[in-house]
């Protein structure tokens, strides 16, 4: 750290700038050292601020304050183009290398933590599909507020009651706590929303849950009669044998 001491009028050096604002300018423009006990190494805030980030796929401003790293470190990562500021509050590395595949859904997750991957996301995440989604599908309660905007496309479907709340389940994305449909309620979201997804897309995933043992003909018809498409689904349930 840089100690800033008071000079006699003798000791000041002859500057049109004040001490104040020598100093200040010290401070601001260098990396203060710390080190902490469960760090082997002594680390720059700046390089702290990077390993949070990639620690953790997507940190929160909260994150980094925990840590004692000012506000303006993250202004001049992302100015140096090394953090990327996807939102209020919310960073990422700028280096897609260490971006994992479901990045799209752990920034949904960070965004919007009451909405719950769903439909094609869902699909691709449970290998249940060839489709490359051109957005990351979210269901939110009929009530929820959904955020405004995002730094991505999403197509919001809503739902109530059961048809919400079944199936729900929580995987790690990229250190964050993603809320994700099960294979099953997924392939039946599909076939309760094949106007916006595709009969096509429904059946495809029915089959290959089935066949690769993804989801159970029970657990089907169960979220079937929650969704009330199980008159719909029967037929390809029984075609399939």
């Amino acid at each position: 750290m840089f100690a800033c001491q008071n000079l006699s009028q003798t000791e000041q050096p002859r500057s049109r700038y004040g001490i104040g604002t020598i100093c200040q300018h010290l401070l601001t423009n260098a990396d203060v050292l710390y080190h902490t006990p469960d760090m082997d190494t002594t680390q720059t805030l700046s390089q702290r601020a990077l390993s949070i980030a990639r620690q953790r796929g997507i940190a929160r401003a909260q994150d980094f304050r925990a840590a004692g790293i000012p506000p303006a470190y993250l202004t001049r990562l992302c100015q140096q183009g090394q953090l990327q500021r996807l939102a209020r509050g919310l960073y990422q590395l700028a280096d897609p290398e260490h971006m994992e595949a479901g990045h799209s859904l752990a920034e949904a997750a960070r965004l919007a933590p009451h909405g719950v991957v769903s439909l094609l996301s869902a699909l691709q995440h449970h290998e249940l599909t060839t489709q490359l989604p051109h957005a990351v599908w979210v269901t939110f309660h009929h009530k929820a507020r959904a955020p405004a905007t995002f730094p991505f496309k999403v197509e919001v479907v809503r739902a109530s009651g059961e048809a919400f709340t079944a199936g729900r389940t929580d995987v790690a994305i990229e250190g964050v706590k993603v809320p994700i449909y099960d294979a099953a309620k997924t392939i039946v979201d599909c076939f309760k929303y094949r106007s916006r997804v595709g009969l096509d897309v429904a059946i495809e995933a029915l089959r290959d849950g089935i066949r690769r043992r993804k989801a159970t003909r029970a657990d089907i018809m169960r979220y079937a009669k929650i969704c009330r498409v199980q008159n719909v689904m029967r037929p390809y349930l029984e075609t399939l044998g």
